[in-house]
C-alpha cells in the first residue's frame, strides 16, 4: 500500500467506522437510501435492510430532487439508534446559516458521525419551484463551518460549542458535466476547506473519471482526501434516458443505453447490474479510489448481488 494515502497517520475525529476503514486501507461500501414520505420510523429501516449486509454506511438524502422527504436528520437519528452507520446529507439550498449550524451540533447529539455536504438540486427540480432558495452559505463554505465547529469547537460568531460535533465530513463530485477542466479545481476548493472525503455523482464514462482523476492526482488531491466512485445498475434504456435528460449532472454515454436497448425485456435488470459489476470493476483500478457508492433506486435488493460479483466483501 502506498505511503502517501490520505492522513492515515492522523488519528480518527469522529469515532465513525467509515472514517476508521478508509483510515485502515480498506475499500469502502457505502448505500443510498431512498429516504420515504413517511413518519414511520419502521419505513426509513425497511428501505435500509438491503444494505445491512454491506454498506459500511448508509446515505440519507436532504430533499432529494427539491422534493420533501423524511428530513436526512430524521432518518440519520433513526437509522443510528438501529445500529446502522448514517451518513447525513445537508445541502445549502434549504438553510441558512443559523440552521445549519444548529443541525450540525443537533446531528452529532443523535449519535451521526458523518455529513456529506453539497450545494443541492435547483427548486426547479422538484415539485414545488416556488420555494425560495437560501443559499445562505456555498458548499465550500458549508465544509468549513462544519471543520471550524469541529475541530476549533467554535460556532462561526466565535461563540464556544460545549461538546463540538465530532463528524467525519464529506463532499460531493461532479467529474462528469462540463467544463471538465473546471471540475478538479471545484474539487481542490472543498478538500482546501476540509472535506476529509468525496462522494461522486453516478460514474457511467470511465474516460471522463480516469482524466479526472489523473488530474486529481497531479495537483496532489488524492494524498489528502478519500475518493469513494458512485455507481449504480440501470433498470432500463427508458430510465437511463430519463436520468441522463431529467436529473441534473447525471450523464450516461450512449454506447450504455444502446446497450440497454438491445438487450430482451426479461433480462435488462440483470444486464444493468452487469453494467454496474463492470464499472466498478474498472473504478478499482484508478489509482486513488477508496470505494464505491452504490445507487440503487428501484433495484436496492440488488445491491448484496453487485457486491458479490464485484468481488467485494461484506463490510
Amino acid at each position: 500500500m502506498s505511503a502517501n494515502l490520505p492522513q492515515l497517520s492522523q488519528p480518527p475525529r469522529s469515532g465513525s467506522k467509515l472514517e476508521m476503514a478508509l483510515r485502515e486501507g480498506r475499500f469502502a461500501i457505502t448505500c443510498e437510501l431512498a429516504s420515504p414520505d413517511s413518519c414511520n420510523p419502521e419505513d426509513v429501516l425497511k428501505e435500509a435492510e438491503p444494505f445491512a449486509r454491506v454498506a459500511l454506511g448508509i446515505n440519507c438524502t436532504d430533499g432529494a430532487s427539491a422534493n420533501s422527504h423524511i428530513s436526512s436528520i430524521g432518518a440519520s437519528a433513526i437509522l443510528a439508534l438501529a445500529g446502522y452507520e448514517p451518513v447525513f446529507q445537508m445541502n445549502c439550498r434549504d438553510r441558512n446559516r443559523i440552521a445549519i449550524q444548529s443541525d450540525l451540533i443537533s446531528a452529532a447529539a443523535l449519535g451521526v458521525k458523518n455529513v456529506l455536504i453539497m450545494t443541492g438540486d435547483d427548486v426547479s427540480a422538484g415539485d414545488q419551484p416556488g420555494a425560495k432558495r437560501v443559499y445562505d452559505l456555498g458548499s465550500a463554505q458549508l465544509i468549513r463551518t462544519a471543520k471550524i465547529m469541529r475541530d476549533q469547537g467554535v460556532f462561526l460568531s466565535g461563540r464556544k460549542i460545549a461538546t463540538p460535533p465530532r463528524l467525519f465530513i464529506g463532499a460531493a463530485d461532479n467529474p462528469f458535466i462540463p467544463p471538465y477542466e473546471f471540475r478538479p479545481q471545484r474539487l481542490a476548493h472543498k478538500v482546501e476547506a476540509g472535506a476529509d472525503f468525496i462522494q461522486t455523482q453516478y460514474c457511467f464514462d470511465l474516460p471522463i473519471f480516469r482524466e479526472h482523476m489523473r488530474i486529481a492526482r497531479d495537483m496532489g488531491l488524492l494524498e489528502r482526501t478519500f475518493i469513494l466512485v458512485g455507481v449504480g445498475p440501470l433498470r432500463s434504456e427508458r430510465v437511463a434516458e430519463y436520468m441522463r435528460t431529467k436529473v441534473p449532472g447525471i450523464w450516461i454515454p450512449d454506447p450504455l443505453v444502446e446497450r440497454m436497448t438491445q438487450t430482451p425485456k426479461n433480462k435488462k435488470r440483470q444486464e444493468g447490474i452487469a453494467i454496474c459489476v463492470e464499472i466498478i470493476e474498472q473504478v478499482r483500478e484508478i489509482e486513488g479510489v477508496r470505494g464505491i457508492h452504490i445507487m440503487a433506486y428501484g433495484m436496492e435488493k440488488s445491491v448484496e448481488e453487485i457486491v458479490e460479483r464485484a468481488g467485494l466483501s461484506a463490510q
